[in-house]
Order: structure tokens, then C-alpha cells, then sequence
């Protein structure tokens, strides 16, 4: 049904997945036209994308960052600060880079439910923390009015808190449903 879904979707509304934040940056930027705004969101748990310079912790403004132009620097058109599911909860974007990291994430077919705390990843088992986290994604991913990219992370076999077996599924199955790769 999703491979359909997206086939229907496809040339009205792009969605493409890559590995690299970098080829994500260019893809929006190419995307976009005029005063179309564009910028990251990720997920207010993805506590393991700081070696990709996104990190969740750090305060952004929401009001310059959906409402200043593409010369402020703290605007979402400079893809430096990132916005969570409260920052855009109700709030659109014409495209949206939305960066997955290892909080949710698929393995032995179907989603699990991560929370990092300390220095490594727990799973969440209480339902209404799941649920949550689900609709923490399902937030992210209806941010974009025109198109939109996945980044999913390669993961560090050197990091056991970013290990590719945590990040390589979830691409896989992605890739899998039929979203084209850059």
C-alpha cells in the first residue's frame, strides 16, 4: 500500500532519501524557488545526530526561524538550526528535510522505540511512549507542502551509540517502499 501511495505521489510531490545531510542541503536548496522556505526538522529525541552538527538540545527561535529571510542566519533557509515536532506542530514548510536518527527506527520488521539516556540507547516499552514517539515522525513527516527529503545517517561502527545497524534497516526499508535515493 505505501509503495501505491508514493507511485500516485511521486510527480507531484517529490520524496527522496540520501545517507548524506550535505546532498540533502543541495537537494532543498535546488528544490526551492523565490521566497519558498525550506528547512531541517528532526525529531525532539534525536539525541545522535550532534556529529552531523544538528543537536536537538540546543534552544533555536522559532519566530526567526519560520519567519526571517534567507540573510539571517537564524532562519530555517541557513539549514543550521534545526526545528523539532513542538517547533512545527501546525506549521508548514514548502520543503522540509526531516533527519532520522536511532530513536525510531526499523529492525526484524517493524519500528522500534528508542530513548537515549546517558550514553547509550534504551528501549521504550510503556505504549504511550511509543506512540508518542510514532507521532513525534508522523509530525515531521507532514511538514512539507511540495516535497520533501529523508536523511537517514550511516551510522559509526567506531560509536556504539550510532552503530549502522542502527540507522541501516530503517534506510533499507525506505529504499524498499520505492523512495528514490540521491
Amino acid at each position: 500500500m505505501a509503495r501505491a501511495t508514493l507511485e500516485k505521489l511521486r510527480k507531484r510531490y517529490p520524496i527522496v532519501i540520501t545517507r548524506d545531510v550535505a546532498k540533502a542541503k543541495a537537494w532543498l536548496k535546488d528544490q526551492a524557488r523565490g521566497t519558498e522556505r525550506y528547512g531541517i526538522v528532526v525529531s525532539s529525541q534525536a539525541d545522535r545526530l550532534r556529529p552531523h552538527a544538528i543537536n536537538v538540545r540546543s534552544p533555536m527561535d522559532p519566530i526567526h526561524w519560520f519567519l526571517d529571510g534567507k540573510d539571517d542566519v537564524r532562519s530555517s533557509y541557513y539549514l543550521e538550526d534545526v526545528a523539532t515536532e513542538f517547533h512545527v506542530q501546525g506549521l508548514e514548510l514548502d520543503w522540509a528535510c526531516v533527519v532520522w536518527d536511532a530513536d525510531f527506527r526499523f529492525m526484524d520488521n517493524g519500528w522500534r522505540h528508542f530513548s537515549f539516556v546517558g550514553s547509550k540507547w534504551n528501549q521504550i516499552h510503556k505504549a504511550e511512549r511509543q506512540m508518542y514517539l510514532k507521532n513525534a515522525y508522523r509530525v515531521l513527516l507532514t511538514r512539507a507542502r511540495q516535497g520533501m527529503v529523508i536523511v537517514v545517517p550511516e551510522g559509526d561502527a567506531a560509536d556504539r551509540t550510532r552503530l549502522p545497524a542502527f540507522y541501516d534497516p530503517t534506510f533499507e526499508y525506505l529504499k524498499g517502499i520505492g523512495f528514490q535515493a540521491l
